[in-house]
């Protein structure tokens, strides 16, 4: 071997070498600032709280602050975007659930929902109540339908927006309900909730997370829950197999993710914490009593069900012909 060539090898050696001691001073340094934790809808819904809780534990584990940062509207769009256009660092995460897969098959997004972001991790898996306003006329499913079908078009149910998952999820039940009802688009669950409260609307399809201390206080009822199994935070509630609609299940994820382009061993830190988290007695605990099971998952995990999903519910909305309101 030459001179020339031994200097070559000798360069690319000490190269590789300091990139990989970089990438670990990179990991070991992570995050050396506060986070910021987006939160594509208001305060107040499902998302929000398990982002607060998510956030308190990496803030004891690591010792920077977590920043929530609401950022409502479009369906998550807007969240979405504002972190698409973040530094891809590890310090802008988004906290996300199924409606980033919905988005595509009903949205021009200003963005791809697959290139665009690094998947980090799943968090949780969340069924579904069927929450009435408590003056609505009807104390099991088989009433509420039976009302629907005596008053077709005339039921109004609330979402935290156009398209989003309950939108999905109400539009499968009336499907497999076989009943017609008015779909009031809202920005976000708090305002949705509120009216449903007042009687502005009279269903709503909620994580138990934003439904049960009103269930309990009487302001609200619930009729089912999807699931196999009824939730030990109201167990009370049957699931909709045992209420006599068995053809009717969905449920929805929520995971965290980030900007396309961030290190990957930043985001396996991530994802490992996030791990260690969903694992503690008190969180697991506090998702418990809320209707959310802990979905522990890898960032590679996470990527394959985002891609699945895009094409599963993709079949979901043109089967049961969901469209947005004009």
């Amino acid at each position: 071997m030459n001179n020339f060539s031994f200097k070559v090898m000798r360069m690319l050696t000490l190269g590789m070498l300091m990139a990989i001691a970089g990438t670990s001073a990179a990991q070991q340094a992570y995050p050396s600032k506060p986070i910021r934790f987006i939160s594509p809808y208001p305060p107040g819904g499902s998302t929000t709280v398990v982002a607060r809780l998510i956030g308190q534990k990496f803030t004891e584990s690591w010792g920077q602050p977590v920043i929530i940062d609401n950022r409502p509207g479009a369906n998550t769009i807007i969240g979405s975007e504002a972190l698409v256009k973040s530094p891809p660092d590890g310090h802008t995460i988004m906290i996300v659930n199924t409606a980033h897969v919905i988005n595509p098959n009903l949205f021009t997004t200003p963005y791809d929902a697959v290139k665009d972001f690094a998947p980090v991790a799943t968090l949780v898996t969340t069924e579904y109540f069927l929450a009435l306003n408590a003056a609505v006329p009807a104390n099991t499913l088989k009433e509420f339908i039976a009302l629907a079908k005596a008053k077709p078009g005339v039921l109004n149910y609330g979402t935290s927006g156009a398209g989003g998952a309950g939108h999905l999820a109400t539009e499968l039940f009336n499907t497999e309900a076989g009943i017609k009802t008015q779909h009031v688009p809202y920005k976000g669950t708090g305002p949705a909730l509120t009216d449903l409260i007042s009687g502005q609307i009279q269903f709503y399809f909620s994580p138990p997370i934003v439904t049960i201390s009103h269930i309990k206080s009487g302001r609200l009822k619930a009729l089912a829950i999807t699931g196999e199994v009824r939730s030990p935070a109201m167990p009370q509630v049957p699931t909709f197999a045992e209420a006599g609609l068995p053809s009717f299940d969905v449920r929805f994820w929520q995971g965290i993710l980030a900007p396309a382009g961030t290190p990957k061993p930043v985001v396996d830190k991530l994802s490992a914490e996030i791990a260690r988290i969903l694992k503690l007695p008190d969180v697991k605990e506090t998702l418990a009593t809320q209707g959310m099971t802990p979905l522990i998952s890898t960032p590679e995990r996470f990527a394959a069900v985002i891609k699945a999903d895009l094409a599963t519910l993709a079949k979901v909305i043109k089967s049961a012909n969901i469209k947005l309101d004009k």
